[in-house]
């Protein structure tokens, strides 16, 4: 089956915003396959250990802020660029990768977090 690449990118946006919103089960009742593979070392396989995660998150840093700064599909995968702001004012770049199954939805993540440093040797942004 042909993988619908506009559609991957919008539903690996909506996911990532609905879950890093505070609401990670409804996310992944809408956006998620039958099975759920996770990369990121810091969270195990499988929806429920991805819900209870993310609702620690926001029970944690409801305050935190996250904004698209591109999306880039190839295939079967989405890759998200985004900016995100959590308590303190500490700033990330990040990058995540889901891997969408035939009928659409996710079943794969992996991601990379880096800290926006104070300096940087050069003039460009991170972005």
């Amino acid at each position: 089956m042909e993988q619908n690449l506009e559609q991957n990118k919008k539903n690996a946006i909506a996911f990532y915003k609905m879950a890093y919103g505070g609401n990670p089960r409804k996310a992944t009742e809408q956006y998620v396959g039958t099975e759920y593979i996770q990369h990121n070392p810091l969270v195990d396989d499988g929806t429920e250990e991805f819900i209870k995660y993310f609702e620690r998150m926001q029970a944690e840093y409801p305050e935190k802020s996250i904004e698209f700064v591109r999306a880039i599909t190839e295939g079967d995968l989405v890759a998200l660029h985004t900016h995100q702001v959590w308590p303190g004012n500490e700033e990330y770049v990040t990058m995540d990768f889901f891997r969408f199954d035939d009928n659409g939805k996710i079943v794969e993540h992996w991601d990379s977090i880096q800290k926006i440093p104070d300096e940087s040797a050069n003039n460009n942004t991170m972005y």
